[in-house]
């Protein structure tokens, strides 16, 4: 299981990596490096993954500055936190930032 803890400390020490899917989906968001930086750093789990196909991983949620909710799905990666990919939690899906929808 991931812990938020440690999630943070590859982020506070500089050891994480986007996916390609994860840059393009934060580049189509208009969100910052900072802004993701900053919901991991301030942010919470809300799901795990045991395993995804590509190991564990979990789904953080966080918010920007001006409020906006950001959803991360993180996975580790030989070590290294790898964001996999970003984005607004919305309905249907999500009926808020912290629940699934029906």
């Amino acid at each position: 299981m991931m812990a938020i803890e440690w999630i943070k400390e590859m982020v506070s020490s500089g050891i994480f990596r986007y996916s390609r899917h994860a840059d393009q989906e934060r580049q189509n968001d208009d969100f910052s490096l900072l802004e993701i930086t900053q919901t991991l750093l301030n942010g919470r789990i809300i799901e795990q993954y045991p395993d995804s196909g590509r190991g564990e991983g979990c789904l953080v949620v966080g918010f920007t500055d001006n409020n906006v909710p950001i959803h991360i799905v993180c996975g580790s990666m030989g070590g290294i936190l790898l964001i996999i990919t970003v984005y607004i939690p919305t309905p249907p899906k999500f009926t808020t930032p912290f629940g699934r929808g029906n």
